[in-house]
This record gives structure tokens, C-alpha cells and sequence, in this order.
């Protein structure tokens, strides 16, 4: 079995979805992204894995289920920080981030045996999802992160090292409130849709 990691920031005001302030407030922003993290925890819990790992930037809350392993991100740049949470690791390894709420435990039920990588592309041109059968922090370090190109180029990176990779499904990040809408509406029954309406509700008031 894979070790399922994910990479998360403690969602605290003013530190989490930035892009989506306006038009919510940094709290109601923090709640959005306690709710994606809340139902993408859920789902990489309910998915069989040999190891469960939440690499954290910040604190755990009442929003962690048992059964994860919790160890800090290091610093640097994201690039650095994916790098570390790799490293961290022996055997085929999956990493994802908090923001795709909408991710199930099929999408990351995956096998290594025919292929070397898994790559899950987001459609904002980076990527959700990153498989590794051998872990290697060198095919992370480097890559310019959370631009138009970041997916293309660590896509480039795997197969420049000669590695068979899988593609998986491309799936929407949550950055702004069109994705918000455009996730809630993919994945109706979570707990980040909930929250999502309930604001809305309150803001028309």
C-alpha cells in the first residue's frame, strides 16, 4: 500500500484562501478552507492506505480525524516544502493538497505497479495530486510553484528522469469564489458545499 500525504496550512484568518477576500471576509475565508480540509482529511482517512500523513504549517484543530500522522513543514518555498514532505518517506508515496474537497477515495486508490509517477493536473495549470513509486526530493526542488506553468513543468521533470507516469483526472483547485461555486456544486454532499451555502446564506441577509 501507498502513504497518502497531505500538505495543509492551519486554517486561520488571514493565512488560508486569501483569494477568496473579497467576497468573503479572512474568517468566513478560514472557514472555507477548515471545511475543504475537513472533507479532503476525510476522504485520504477512508482511503486504504499503509500510512496516513498530514504535513502541517501551523497548529492541529478539533478538525483532524484520528489516525493521521502529523509532522511540520519545513521552510522554504513550496517546491522545498513538497521536497521534505517526500523525503519523509519510504515506499510509494501520494501526495495531495487541501484544495480539492471534491478528490474520493477511487481518484486516490492507486497502483504503481505498471508506472513509476501518478500526476493529477489542476486546471488552473498546476497540479493536485503527485505519486511517487521511489520517492525523490530532487523532482520537486526547483520547480517554480503556483504559476500558469507549475503542472507542465513538474510534468517535464518526471519524464525528463526517464520515469513512466500516469495521468489522473484534472480537478479544480480553490483559490477564488468561482472555484468555490464550481467545487461545491462537483461534490454537493461535503462538508465544504455546507459551509459554502451557509455563508451565502448569511450574507443575504
Amino acid at each position: 500500500m501507498s502513504t497518502l500525504l497531505v500538505i495543509a496550512k492551519e486554517p486561520r484568518p488571514g493565512r488560508v484562501k486569501t483569494r477568496l477576500t473579497p467576497p468573503f471576509t479572512p474568517r468566513e475565508a478560514a472557514l472555507l478552507a477548515e471545511a475543504a480540509l475537513v472533507d479532503t482529511l476525510r476522504t485520504v482517512a477512508a482511503t486504504p492506505a499503509s500510512r496516513h500523513v498530514l504535513v502541517l504549517e501551523g497548529a492541529p484543530g478539533r478538525w483532524l480525524p484520528p489516525g493521521f500522522d502529523v509532522v511540520p513543514q519545513c521552510a522554504g518555498g513550496l517546491d522545498e516544502r513538497l521536497a521534505a514532505a517526500f523525503a519523509g518517506c519510504e515506499g510509494p508515496t501520494l501526495l495531495i493538497g487541501m484544495d480539492t474537497p471534491q478528490v474520493t477515495p477511487e481518484l486516490l486508490t492507486v497502483d504503481f505497479a505498471d508506472c513509476d509517477a501518478y500526476f493529477g493536473p489542476a486546471e488552473d495549470g498546476g497540479f493536485w495530486a503527485l505519486g511517487l513509486a521511489s520517492p525523490d526530493p530532487e523532482l520537486l526542488r526547483g520547480v517554480p510553484m503556483s504559476t500558469p506553468t507549475t503542472g507542465a513543468v513538474q510534468r517535464d521533470r518526471l519524464t525528463a528522469a526517464g520515469l513512466r507516469v500516469r495521468e489522473l483526472p484534472a480537478l479544480r483547485d480553490v483559490d477564488t469564489a468561482a472555484d468555490a461555486e464550481a467545487v461545491a456544486a462537483a461534490a454537493p454532499g461535503g462538508r465544504f458545499a455546507a459551509e459554502l451555502a451557509r455563508l451565502r446564506a448569511v450574507n443575504r441577509r
